[in-house]
């Protein structure tokens, strides 16, 4: 749940930002704003790799019980 929250955490921390470069065109609010896009993606793509190992190792575990079964 701690990714969750730093994702939170970007995106109000550039709230604001978005109101100055699209509304004002503020180039320094556009630079942070794709800064954060950026944080924003590697936490996204940390996350899936985090969801897909742990899936896999259900699975993985799931697979054991059942040959133990037979």
């Amino acid at each position: 749940m701690n990714r969750f929250q730093q994702i939170k955490e970007i995106i109000d921390r550039v709230e604001e930002d978005f109101g100055k470069f699209y509304e004002k065109n503020n180039k320094a609010a556009g630079t942070r704003i794709r800064k954060a896009m950026q944080e924003l993606k590697n936490i996204a793509t940390d996350i899936r790799k985090e969801v897909q190992n742990m899936k896999n190792a259900e699975d993985a575990s799931s697979n054991k019980e059942t040959k133990k079964e037979k």
